[in-house]
């Protein structure tokens, strides 16, 4: 009688030559990967710190005249903001709304130049080779810190030999470049753009504009739109030369929130009202940029 082999009718992966055992990876939980109570501490202790100045300003900013001079001076606020505002708003000597206007108009033009000239010269110091680039940029680092006090002078006079004292124009031309938007730019390109991409543009017969205009813009988005943010925020609150060029009959808001310190009694509820009014066109600015802000600048970090 013949005998019967029986075969197996299930083979494991590990009796099988040449297959790999294949099976379900398990995530482990590594010690230290997510931050504990310390760090969120710490963070709420910033973030507080941070927010504190703007409780304080809408605290003194809600009261009368003699809340600041109180010494019980409650922690809630008052029910005088909004009349205060008001105040601020209607006041003949502040023009508020043509400051805040001129303010606008101002600070948007000279972050939108800031940036399209920086990452034109940034681009230029970064992936073009001339004569004497390298020196070029080292003088324009160099102008970084020569005081702006020096040529206030210099610069008042030219403006007046022009004709452009009191208007909006005398604040934003000399503010149309910046030499640390070139250096942002070019230390971010030089990182961010392989030259071996420029290399494959070249062969591929893209122009030295198309090549700037396709790669360079494309990969400055996230240093542009974060040197934008920064010169905005610095061109609204510029003081000093729109106090000295400017008059009070057309002001940027900084100035024109000044005046409210001119007189001889100074309620500071109302300066403090006035303060915050001026703090919030830059808090939904951030509201609404932040987001995409961040989001460029991880992608930007993961494609570097």
């Amino acid at each position: 009688m013949s005998s019967v082999t029986r075969v197996p009718l299930h083979v494991d992966d590990d009796q099988i030559p040449g297959e790999e055992t294949r099976r379900p990876r398990r995530s482990r939980h590594i010690k230290g990967s997510r931050p504990g109570w310390f760090v969120y501490g710490s963070l709420g202790v910033v973030l507080a710190a941070a927010l504190f100045p703007f409780y304080w300003s809408f605290l003194i900013g809600s009261g009368d005249s003699s809340t600041i001079r109180d010494p019980n001076m409650s922690w809630l606020p008052g029910g005088n903001f909004i009349a205060n505002a008001l105040s601020v708003m209607n006041d003949p000597a502040v023009n508020f709304w043509p400051a805040l206007w001129n303010s606008i108009y101002s600070s948007a033009l000279i972050a939108l130049s800031v940036v399209f000239f920086s990452t034109l010269a940034g681009w230029a110091f970064a992936k073009l080779r001339f004569r004497g680039s390298r020196w070029l940029l080292v003088f324009v680092v160099a102008t970084m810190a020569v005081p702006m006090q020096l040529g206030v002078v210099p610069l008042y006079i030219l403006f007046s030999n022009l004709g452009w004292t009191g208007q909006i124009g005398a604040i934003i031309v000399p503010a149309l470049t910046s030499a640390f938007g070139v250096f942002w730019m070019t230390q971010y390109l030089q990182q961010a753009v392989p030259d071996e991409l420029l290399e494959a543009a070249r062969v591929d017969g893209a122009s030295a504009f198309r090549t700037f205009w396709t790669i360079g813009v494309t990969a400055a988005r996230p240093a542009a739109a974060m040197l934008g943010l920064f010169t905005f925020v610095s061109a609204w609150n510029n003081f000093f030369w729109p106090f000295i060029v400017l008059d009070r009959s057309n002001p940027t808001l900084p100035v024109a929130l000044s005046l409210l310190q001119s007189n001889y009694f100074v309620d500071y509820s109302i300066v403090l009202a006035g303060v915050l009014l001026a703090t919030i066109p830059l808090l939904i600015l951030f509201v609404f940029v932040g987001k995409q802000l961040v989001s460029g600048i991880m992608a930007g970090a993961v494609k570097g």
